[in-house]
């Protein structure tokens, strides 16, 4: 069962100076004083390292996250984008049905003995259930830590090869600030990276310059950030491509991490899986994958780092834990885990069809996917018993939250 931790990361925060809370990480020197500086200070004493007062918060709620046998549940779908998935089941997008829903999936029984965090929607985050009571208050009754989308979501990039970059540093550090009062421990934000579309040099810098700042500001706040830049599945490419712009995309990341002072004990990655493209003839077995994706992570993911929680990325149900089972055949230094959503949630939302009689069918749909996830981190998934739905794809191109 995940540790009972997660109930105590809702206790009152550190104590902090007006000053330094929410200010980054400047090292301030007077000009005519640099050349001094040069003569007579050996360069490495230069570096300035801000002590978080959250710092051994920030470890204790990574470690919690990153348990064994458990991951994410991603629920952080914007408005938009819930009411595409209630509307193929056929009901309208509002904030009833968007609550009915979300009461389900929270308040699934015994949920936490497979999930030990769930990345909320701001209105979530702030919502009940039907019942009354806080969304916040159910999940951490389970065990489960409460996260919270913080990006502003996608936008074109001026200059580039017609990407996009992730809008949300404006008035980050005061919106952290009030998540982490309503409860919220950990932070996720989400930027992509196309390969058919380059990527460009440009894209991927301001890819990766997002991410390590938005990281520092979370920690800050007292939020363990959870850093995505995804690699989209769009395109024809095959697994060789995907490994050498995932590559490239790493080593900018951590680059700019290390830049920005991010404490590597403090965060959670949220990777794509190395695969071939979704439009590529070549398929890759759950073997290949792992060959390919344990590969990417010993190179450029340090050790310090306590979990990689995968994304989905449009697999099917069955393909994201087959190929998650996969890397956990032998010994990782990372808690190799999953965070999905569609790949969680896919044929628990048509079992529902948002009927009140099905909620408890949903629900049981939904432990069983947990469940297979949990056996995968483990490396003690067998596959039986799958459903059909379950083999589904659901890879959308161009897809957008």
């Amino acid at each position: 069962m995940a540790s009972s931790t997660a109930a105590t990361m809702l206790k009152a925060s550190p104590v902090k100076s007006d000053w330094v809370k929410g200010q980054s990480l400047l090292l301030r020197r007077q000009p005519s004083s640099v050349s001094a500086i040069r003569s007579h200070v050996a360069p490495s004493s230069l570096t300035v390292r801000a002590a978080s007062a959250y710092a051994d918060e920030l470890v204790k709620t990574a470690k919690t996250i990153a348990s064994p046998g458990h991951g994410i549940m991603a629920m952080d779908e914007s408005n938009a984008t819930c009411g595409k998935r209630l509307a193929s089941i056929g009901l309208e997008n509002t904030e009833a049905n968007r609550q009915a829903y979300r009461t389900l999936l929270v308040s699934a029984p015994g949920l936490g003995q497979y999930i030990s965090g769930a990345i909320l929607f701001e209105e979530t985050l702030y919502q009940s259930t039907t019942d009354g009571k806080k969304m916040v208050d159910v999940l951490v009754e389970q065990n489960i830590v409460p996260g919270i989308k913080v990006d502003k979501g996608l936008v074109p990039l001026v200059g580039s090869n017609d990407e996009s970059w992730c809008q949300g540093l404006d008035g980050l550090a005061s919106r952290t600030a009030a998540y982490y009062e309503q409860g919220a421990r950990f932070a996720k934000w989400r930027t992509v990276v196309s390969i058919p579309n380059g990527p460009s040099a440009l894209a991927v810098k301001e890819a990766a310059w997002g991410l390590a700042r938005y990281a520092a500001i979370s920690q800050d706040s007292g939020l363990v950030p959870i850093v995505e830049p995804e690699i989209l599945l769009d395109g024809e490419h095959g697994i060789d491509r995907t490994y050498e712009v995932a590559e490239k995309v790493w080593a900018e990341v951590f680059f700019y991490l290390a830049q920005n002072n991010v404490m590597f004990e403090g965060i959670l990655l949220k990777p794509s899986m190395v695969t071939p493209g979704a439009e590529a003839t070549d398929r890759a077995t759950p073997e290949q994958v792992a060959s390919y994706t344990l590969k990417l992570l010993r190179n450029r993911i340090p050790p310090a780092v306590p979990g990689i929680m995968f994304l989905s990325g449009g697999q099917s149900e069955l393909e994201a834990t087959l190929n998650l089972n996969a890397m956990n055949q032998a010994p990782n230094p990372w808690h190799v885990s999953f965070s999905y959503a569609r790949a969680l949630q896919n044929t628990c939302l048509k079992t529902w069809g948002g009927r009140e009689e099905n909620v408890k069918a949903a629900q049981d749909v939904l432990l069983a996917r947990a469940k297979a996830n949990s056996l995968a981190q483990l490396g003690k998934y067998t596959g039986e018993g799958e459903s059909e739905e379950a083999k589904e794809g659901m890879f959308v191109k161009g897809y957008t939250y």
